[in-house]
């Protein structure tokens, strides 16, 4: 990147100096607004969202948008033609293919006159009969009208089938009532940590190294983030006696600490947590009553034997604790990788009544998620099973994009451990 900055200006590799130069932009900027005559100015803003920090989505992503502009306007003005993101897990943009029946399924459920007696015929000369039915199925779910709302916890028929999902992949029960389908596991994340935060001196556990989304919310809420540090030197799992200090350092200074936030497998990390290290983390937080946020987006990217994927639900349930636990999945990340989709959700276990129904009224207030999202979500939870007519195909693209993420991880982590004074774990998933 600093490449691309000095193709057009003086590149700035201190960043010291480039976080003095932000600063004094967002000085500059608020005596402008002083001086200005409009209502809503960086002086009148919210304050909350002026200190928000969104890494992924900052000074080096904005500036790649421009040079992107330049070379569409002056094509040949830089000494390369294309730029590459790299900010954030966007699978489709680095050329991952799309899976051809979640695609079948979608374009039959935008464009349902393919559907029409009169023409299914030369539909199923085009679709396997499985997309056929599928997408004839996930209408009558919406009352065949894929751009109206559903209900705001989403499609109760799509809930069932997560339940359904959660039941198998854990060996224990799960209730669609406590699931809720959202735009995102990002939109699943912020909906709690809204209902978590009362007060500015509320914090939340967060790991770090940490995905942004967390400091970026909380400083958005206008709450507490309170770091615990994973440890490199064990593949990233947990110490016991970092969470205790972390906890207690927090609370000494009279911070309200409710929540603990883990990402497993770990991004940035790439670490998978072992199952014994999970049991200890549900100990922790059921004996000092902290609610439990288990991010596991990339529960499918596991690419070592030796630690295979464990849910905190699995764990919760086999302990019989009763900790207060809300875990999140996506279609954004894995071998899905439908980001702009905007499909997740969350499962709620252990929490209040009350809670349940003020969760439904965050949900009423943005009508519901995006219905597309949902159907790709019913797609993850529920693919083309053996015997099907897509199933052989599913599988093959499943299988060629989960060993080309394995191939590349590993092949990263050479070429930092081939780099003079660096070390880097080999990825477990993620």
């Amino acid at each position: 990147m600093y490449r691309l900055l000095a193709t057009t200006r003086p590149a700035i590799r201190n960043p010291a100096v480039l976080h003095r130069l932000l600063s004094t932009s967002v000085e500059t900027m608020q005596e402008s607004s002083i001086q200005s005559s409009k209502v809503l100015t960086l002086e009148t803003m919210n304050p909350n969202v002026r200190k928000m920090e969104y890494a992924v989505r900052g000074a080096i992503p904005i500036r790649a948008e421009e040079l992107r502009d330049q070379l569409k306007k002056e094509p040949g003005s830089l000494p390369f033609s294309k730029i590459t993101p790299c900010n954030i897990g966007n699978p489709q943009q680095l050329n991952q293919k799309p899976l051809t029946f979640l695609r079948q399924v979608s374009a039959l459920m935008e464009y349902t006159d393919l559907l029409a007696p009169e023409n299914i015929d030369v539909t199923r000369k085009l679709f396997p009969e499985d997309a056929i039915e599928r997408a004839k199925r996930n209408l009558s779910y919406v009352g065949n009208a894929a751009g109206a709302y559903t209900q705001s916890l989403g499609v109760q028929e799509i809930r069932e089938n997560v339940a359904r999902f959660i039941e198998q992949r854990d060996g224990f029960p799960a209730d669609s009532n406590n699931i809720c389908l959202t735009s995102g596991a990002s939109g699943a994340v912020e909906r709690v940590l809204d209902i978590l935060v009362s007060s500015p001196n509320v914090g939340v556990m967060i790991p770090i190294p940490q995905y942004p989304l967390y400091t970026a919310t909380l400083a958005h809420l206008n709450a507490q983030a309170i770091p615990y540090y994973l440890q490199e030197d064990s593949d990233w799992q947990l110490s016991a006696a970092d969470m205790e200090r972390s906890l207690s350092e927090a609370r000494a200074q009279g911070i309200d600490v409710r929540a603990m936030a883990v990402i497993n497998p770990g991004n940035p990390t790439g670490g998978c947590l072992l199952e014994e290290n999970i049991a200890e983390i549900v100990r922790f937080c059921e004996r000092e009553k902290l609610v439990l946020l288990a991010d596991e987006v990339y529960q499918t990217n596991i690419y070592t034997g030796t630690n295979p994927f464990v849910s905190f639900k699995k764990v919760v349930s086999q302990l019989q604790s009763p900790v207060e636990l809300f875990s999140f999945h996506s279609i954004s990340k894995g071998m899905i990788g439908e980001c702009g989709r905007r499909g997740g959700y969350y499962e709620a276990v252990n929490i209040d009544e009350k809670i349940m129904g003020q969760l439904v009224k965050l949900a009423s207030v943005s009508l519901c998620p995006n219905v597309q999202g949902q159907m790709a979500v019913d797609t993850m939870v529920n693919p083309p099973r053996p015997g099907d007519a897509s199933y052989d195909l599913y599988k093959r693209e499943i299988d060629a994009i989960y060993e080309s993420m394995k191939r590349r991880a590993k092949k990263l982590a050479h070429a930092f451990n081939s780099l003079p004074n660096m070390s880097c774990n080999e990825a477990q998933g993620a």
